[in-house]
């Protein structure tokens, strides 16, 4: 099978097939609802849908999102943006993909899915070697997406971890169950207001459950309060009440000028797909 045809087949699971660890925690989470209730029914027909989803090899999502695709860096020659262009449009022409992208200064569809940044494509180092990751994230999600500098006094937040505290759990109580919550949240303290974004996406790669739980042990803990605190606030799924407003909170903090203090809130739905696919035999 050549690498397009590879890439092809990533889209078309990604799209379909609701990753082990969210699906899990999903299942955890509706066990933890009051039979009958509206976070009940919500999240059982999340569950209805993963497993149609999942059987008919249809997408998860009507907003099959953006497709942003991690590279292992030594593949940049074999897997170039061509190369990728070439498996979104033909996974767009099969049907794994609506047509989905569109021009922001006319409005025109671009119906291959493909044109100037579209698909994004990160090489990084820190990709398994000869393979390739794949994150869709639905525009619903990326609109309940927020930045915020501390000092902010209208949270009486400060340059803390308190402050940060503060920061992450008014992004919570602002989506309100919007962005079709139960809700993932990758975060990134500090860093630049452009490379916080990228950091703070990238933490939504990390596998729900102790296996993704930061290393750091003060950031650990963080991700643990902040996860407890937001499922105390009765938002629930869609915002229609409960225990489960969020399904996991993952954190990274980076170096930042004395000048600045970034928070970063990158919010993922509950149709958290990320795929990988080896494409060269290392």
């Amino acid at each position: 099978m050549n690498i397009v045809e590879k890439l092809a087949g990533l889209i078309r699971d990604t799209s379909s097939s609701l990753p082990p660890d969210v699906e899990a925690a999903i299942r955890k989470s509706f066990r933890g609802e009051a039979r009958g209730s509206s976070a009940s029914v919500v999240l059982g027909t999340i569950l209805d849908n993963v497993r149609l989803a999942r059987k008919l090899g249809s997408p998860l999502c009507q907003d099959t999102g953006t497709l942003a695709f991690y590279v292992d860096a030594a593949l940049r020659r074999k897997v170039s943006p061509v190369v990728v262009k070439k498996a979104v449009a033909l996974a767009t022409a099969r049907g794994y993909l609506r047509k989905n992208c569109i021009d922001s200064v006319t409005g025109k569809s671009y119906d291959d899915n493909c044109a100037d940044g579209a698909p994004v494509i990160h090489y990084v180092d820190w990709q398994k070697p000869g393979c390739v990751t794949l994150v869709m994230k639905g525009g619903g999600s990326e609109n309940m997406s927020r930045q915020y500098s501390l000092p902010d006094a209208s949270l009486a937040a400060g340059r803390d971890l308190a402050g940060v505290r503060k920061c992450i759990l008014d992004a919570v109580r602002k989506a309100q169950g919007f962005g079709c919550a139960p809700g993932i949240l990758g975060v990134c303290i500090g860093g630049d207001r452009a490379t916080a974004y990228e950091v703070a996406k990238e933490q939504l790669l990390r596998p729900l459950g102790a296996a993704g739980a930061s290393k750091d042990a003060t950031l650990r803990r963080l991700e643990k309060e902040i996860l407890k605190d937001a499922n105390s606030l009765g938002i629930g799924p869609m915002g229609l009440g409960g225990k489960t407003t969020l399904l996991g909170v993952r954190i990274a903090a980076r170096p930042r000028v004395p000048a600045s203090f970034f928070v970063t809130v990158a919010y993922m739905c509950w149709a958290c797909r990320r795929g990988e696919v080896c494409v060269l035999a290392v």
